[in-house]
């Protein structure tokens, strides 16, 4: 059964994919897989994805500094 998804607003996963687009961009980082979960739309899960190891690295350097 298709939902009509292209009538909804955008979830709060949608928000928060945006969100964190912005964030890693501002540090120069690319989560390419980075996405909503569209098998779960009503638990607004996020799909981080699959990265490189050096890019996990940077997001790690990244967090640091931010609680630091």
């Amino acid at each position: 059964m298709a939902t009509k998804q292209a009538n909804l607003k955008p979830s709060a996963a949608d928000e928060a994919v945006t969100q964190l687009q912005e964030a890693l961009a501002g540090a120069g980082i690319v989560l390419p897989s980075l996405d909503s979960d569209f098998g779960s739309p009503y638990l607004n899960l996020v799909e981080l994805g699959r990265v490189r190891a050096d890019v996990a690295v940077k997001l790690a350097e990244v967090v640091r500094r931010g609680t630091a």
